[in-house]
């Protein structure tokens, strides 16, 4: 499933090098990709909406000066995207783990002890029926209990 993002990444990766480069655009087409992968809050998001121009006289003269022959914003926004891609194919989707981390604890708030360890043990199980059992588990659930925990997880 990672390649897919990997393959996103990959893609903004090599506009950076386009020669209409248009950093406001790309901007907000890596924005997109990135919320979806990391989440709205993710560092990766907050660095590349920081990623500016400067076209102050002391940034001009300090880009003259060094005889660097790319832009150091582009090369700022090539470093960000080479560091998730990696991350990505290190670590997989951090997303996956929030959601179920989110949902046990969801669960551990809304059923007793004895309900939680008799899912997991379904889930360690080899039964074929482990949606069944599980739904069974959760069917059985008082409905103001049922009610909440599905409203829970529908609001982040």
């Amino acid at each position: 499933m990672v390649e897919k993002e990997i393959a996103l990444i990959n893609k903004q990766l090599e506009n950076l090098t386009a020669k209409n480069f248009d950093l406001e655009a790309w901007k907000s087409h890596t924005i997109i990709f990135l919320e979806r992968i990391f989440g709205k809050e993710s560092t990766k998001v907050k660095m590349i909406k920081e990623l500016k121009h400067d076209y102050s006289s002391w940034s001009l003269r300090d880009a003259a000066g060094t005889g660097k022959n790319s832009d150091p914003v582009i090369q700022k926004a090539r470093e960000i995207l080479e560091a998730t891609k990696l991350e990505l194919e290190q670590l997989g989707i951090p997303r996956q783990e929030e959601d179920n981390l989110k949902i046990w604890t969801l669960l551990e708030e809304e059923m007793t002890g004895k309900q939680i360890r008799e899912i997991k043990l379904i889930l360690q199980s080899e039964e074929p029926e482990k949606m069944e059992k599980i739904a069974n588990i959760v069917f059985n659930l008082e409905k103001e209990n049922m009610a909440t925990l599905i409203v829970k997880l529908l609001i982040p």
